[in-house]
């Protein structure tokens, strides 16, 4: 999927919401539980039936099936497969956080650009150039870096002084250089909405993956004003915030409820 694609479901679905999909087991509904072969599978699928037409990208964060051994990875494969067979113009997005050395990368990529269609995966930028490039070897498949992220952590190195600027600075400047650079998006927390504005002026034409909207406290408003583009340039993640509107059995209505609301605060700004 291009960038292009992705500012066109933006503009059909007048939104830039990405769902974001955690399934765990101790936060799922115990009759969903009860009755399912497939719990991992079965609630991310109910939940994307009832919100695609009111996001634009799914983020799928691989631990949440990795926990869970063989069948995670089975639930983690069929549901990559069903989404983009039913789905295709939802931009997908592995949500793996690799980045190794060079033959390593190029493995991962495989996995998730081959043997699991994804559109995209994260990538911890740590390991510099050749950890991040076999990725960008795929057309039409993107690599996100983790540049600013929500968590507390985040201020040990990211803004951190590298020489005259903050580490995730560089990490921005550095990255432009990479060989179809042009395929590189990035992770910004909404809890750093007061950056957007000097990432924006770094990566002006970049997607912007932006968690932390919701559950972690980030406005949508702020992330809107400070980092849209011309295409927008935004996927803003909402997780927990989603899925986990209930426990009980109106699961599904909850989670549709609040995706149409985040849509609907979207609408308002492209307007």
């Amino acid at each position: 999927m291009t960038r292009q694609d992705l500012y066109n479901q933006i503009q059909l679905k007048k939104s830039f919401l990405c769902l974001g999909l955690d399934p765990d087991l101790e936060k799922m509904p115990e009759q969903l539980i009860a009755s399912s072969e497939e719990p991992l599978f079965d609630f991310c699928k109910t939940i994307v039936d009832e919100v695609q037409h009111l996001c634009v990208a799914v983020k799928i964060n691989t631990a949440f099936f990795e926990a869970y051994g063989e069948t995670g990875y089975a639930s983690l494969s069929k549901l990559i497969h069903y989404i983009k067979s039913h789905y295709p113009d939802l931009f997908t997005i592995a949500d793996a956080k690799r980045g190794d050395i060079g033959n390593t990368s190029l493995r991962y990529a495989k996995a998730f650009f081959e043997a699991m269609p994804f559109d995209s995966i994260t990538i911890a930028p740590y390991m510099g150039k050749d950890s991040v490039e076999p990725f960008l070897t795929y057309k039409d498949k993107h690599a996100i870096l983790l540049a600013l992220t929500s968590n507390h952590g985040a201020a040990d190195f990211q803004v951190a002084k590298n020489a005259k600027k903050p580490l995730f600075k560089e990490v921005l400047t550095t990255s432009l250089n990479y060989e179809n650079a042009d395929r590189l998006m990035y992770v910004v927390g909404a809890t750093k909405a007061d950056y957007l504005k000097e990432i924006r002026a770094l990566v002006p034409d970049a997607f912007l993956l932006i968690p932390g909207v919701g559950a972690q406290g980030g406005s949508l408003k702020d992330v809107f004003k400070n980092g849209a583009n011309k295409q927008i340039g935004l996927l803003v993640n909402s997780s927990r915030g989603i899925l986990y509107a209930s426990k009980g059995e109106d699961y599904v209505d909850a989670a549709a409820k609040v995706a149409a609301s985040l849509q609907n605060q979207m609408q308002k700004l492209l307007a």
